[in-house]
Formats: C-alpha cells, structure tokens, sequence
C-alpha cells in the first residue's frame, strides 16, 4: 500500500513510474532524462480553476523550456478524457498545450506521491473515490525533490511563484549562495553562514554586511 511507503522529503528520490498520459505512455525518469521537471496535480478534469491552472501553465512554458524545466502534470481522468479537455483549456487560456497530462484514474501516481486530500472527505468523484489535490513538485536532474507545495482544490495555484522558485533553485546550486525572501533573479543573494566573508569577497567581490549572519552581495550578469 502507498501509505506504508517512506514519506517524500526534500531530498528524495522522485519516485519513478510507469503511465499513460495525453501523449502516450511514458516512464517518468525517462521523461525527466537530464532536466529538471516540474509535476503538479490536478482534481479532475473539465473543472474550472484546473482549466485555468493548466493554460496559464501551457502559456509558460517557454520560460520553463528555456530554463531546462520540463512540465507534466497530472489529472485523475483517463486519456480520452484528457484529450477532449485540452481543447477546452486552449480554447479558454489561448494557449498550445503540448506537455502530458498523466492519466491517473486508479490515483495510482497520487497515492504514490501523497497528493490526496485527507482533510477534505468531499473531495471525491461520482464513484466516492479521492480526489488529488493541487500538488508542485520541483525535480532535479538527478531526479532528486527540491521543492513541494501543496494546494486545496479550492485555491489555484501562481505559476509565477514556480517560476520564480526554479530561478532560485538554480541560482543557489550554481552560486553556493542562498535567496531571501521575496528574491527575484537580478536581486542580491546572501552569503551562507558557513562561508567566511574573506572568502565570500574573493569570490563575489562587494559584500554588504547587515549582520555578522547575514550578508548580501550581486551576482555578475552573464
């Protein structure tokens, strides 16, 4: 059973599956192959704030591609049901959908990755089974979980968040530094703890000391 499984942590291993989805079936390590990939769940098909989800995502994508990122995502409907809904969501968003949609209708993946509702009993279909909610997990290459975030079905997510989440995410492996909050690329990092302010100026240069625990400093533009 999905619940007698190790819980997913940061710094797990993304579990890997097998599924069929809008573009065919797929193995998922296979699919993440030496990007970075995003999953993120949604309760149902032709449902309202899931259309929405899904075309601002379709929109995004290109930020997403240039940055190495593949999306997926993941419904609790079958195939045909996913294809038919695309068309709404493009013609909804204007959007081009063109990553998979997993098909999900046994909640295989969603019980694997946790991404059911426990606290919302109404949260079923029409044959009483739980729906997913709206699950964000950010993949590394080395198929490792960087991030997870988790939605009620109620509440729609902000694409700019995950983007802005990568960004950081790639920023801090890149750099050895650390992002505060409210951090958008072009902002000053902080230096980590750990490193020495002799060392953080040979490496960045200007070092602007707000407390001995924490200090900021830009990254060059590339």
């Amino acid at each position: 059973m999905a619940q007698e499984r190790a819980p997913l942590r940061l710094g797990s291993v993304a579990p890997n599956f097998e599924a069929d989805s809008s573009n065919g079936p797929i193995t998922f390590h296979d699919y993440i192959g030496d990007s970075w990939a995003i999953l993120f769940s949604h309760p149902d098909d032709f449902t309202p704030i899931c259309t929405t989800e899904l075309g601002a995502f379709a929109k995004l994508e290109p930020e997403f591609t240039a940055r190495g990122v593949k999306l997926i995502g993941l419904s609790a409907n079958g195939t045909e049901s996913h294809h038919a809904w695309i068309k709404d969501i493009d013609e909804v968003n204007g959007s081009n959908l063109k990553f998979p949609i997993i098909s999900d209708p046994e909640r295989k993946v969603a019980y694997l990755y946790d991404m059911v509702d426990y606290q919302d009993t109404t949260n079923v279909d029409s044959k009483g089974m739980a729906l997913t909610i709206r699950s964000v997990f950010i993949i590394d290459p080395s198929k490792k979980i960087r991030l997870i975030m988790s939605y009620p079905a109620s509440t729609g997510r902000n694409t700019a968040e995950v983007l802005r989440v990568v960004d950081a995410l790639q920023t801090t492996d890149k750099h050895g530094v650390t992002c505060p909050i409210n951090w958008l690329p072009g902002d000053d990092v902080v230096i980590p703890p750990p490193v020495s302010t002799e060392d953080a100026q040979k490496k960045f240069g200007d070092i602007r000391i707000v407390k001995p625990y924490l200090r900021f400093t830009s990254l060059k533009k590339e």
